[in-house]
């Protein structure tokens, strides 16, 4: 299937059928009795669709989303995304807010964005919503649609980033709340993680390829990077990658105290390419170099 691209809102609306009332912004709706095709598309800009029905499935990369209806998905810019509508299912309806980078340009959101990881969000990862949350997301949805009825003013900007400010921060509420009602869920991932970190260094595989990285873990469970760090985040209290240089201090410290192991020997086996790199590593990690740390246990390395 051809990639359709769509990077302005203008082009996206016009492949729809949509009335383009600003350049940069938008509010659409998806209702039941317009016909959709099956189509992948390359986002040139920010868009989130909170879906009604099941009447279609969305695709990012090699996955399937694990939404049902009420359910919000979010999408980046350069973000390429496959939708095909369910044979002898409902036709889908959903409302999609679509906001251009460059809207936000001097703004205080647009420093900010980074921090709405669940737009990195690759698969499995939708938001599911309690009723009253629904009613937040389209409140926030109908404020800005109101806002682009009027004509442009100088207050249309800051009244329409403010809206998309908010409405993003219930988000990420809503994700924080769903990291806590998936605690089993999110468990079974925290397990899998320990037992992936230790297989990497019984495997050999840090002798091969180094010290591992957030995404080679969430890629074996199969989540993004993005809310996969957020989970480890959300259930530990620290980040995915702190917990692998926590785990790769803790065999450090266990290697160094074996007998007739030194730090070359060490640094290789945890997957150092060079001596000097486990030395800086590790002082950064403990305060003190691998020689000070044998000494307070009475050895020498």
């Amino acid at each position: 299937m051809e990639i359709i691209k769509a990077d302005t809102i203008e082009q996206y609306n016009r492949f729809f059928g949509f009335q383009t009332k600003h350049p940069l912004v938008s509010v659409v709706h998806f209702g039941p009795s317009e016909s959709q095709p099956n189509y992948r598309m390359t986002y040139g800009f920010y868009s989130l669709f909170l879906k009604k029905t099941v009447g279609c499935v969305i695709n990012y990369g090699r996955t399937k989303y694990d939404f049902d209806d009420e359910t919000v998905v979010c999408f980046a810019p350069g973000q390429t995304v496959s939708v095909s509508s369910i044979e002898h299912g409902p036709a889908p309806e959903a409302d999609g807010l679509l906001f251009h980078p460059d809207f936000l340009h001097r703004t205080s959101l647009a420093q900010k964005m980074k921090q709405y990881t669940f737009f990195s969000y690759a698969s499995n990862e939708a938001l599911h919503l309690s009723e009253d949350e629904r009613v937040i997301v389209r409140d926030y949805m109908d404020k800005i649609a109101r806002e682009l009825e009027h004509a442009i003013d100088r207050f249309s900007k800051p009244l329409i980033v403010s809206n998309i400010e908010v409405l993003l921060n219930y988000c990420m509420r809503f994700y924080e709340r769903q990291f806590v009602t998936r605690e089993e869920l999110n468990n079974d991932v925290l397990v899998r993680f320990e037992q992936l970190l230790d297989d990497y260094w019984d495997s050999g595989m840090a002798r091969l390829h180094g010290l591992p990285t957030v995404k080679y873990f969430a890629d074996k469970i199969c989540l993004s990077p993005n809310y996969f760090g957020d989970l480890v985040r959300s259930e530990t209290g620290m980040t995915a990658r702190d917990r692998i240089h926590l785990k790769v201090i803790e065999m450090a410290k266990n290697a160094l105290l074996e007998p007739g192991m030194g730090m070359k020997q060490v640094a290789d086996m945890l997957g150092f390419q060079y001596p000097q790199h486990f030395l800086r590593f590790f002082k950064k990690e403990t305060g003190c170099t691998p020689k000070e740390y044998c000494l307070r246990n009475n050895l020498a390395v």
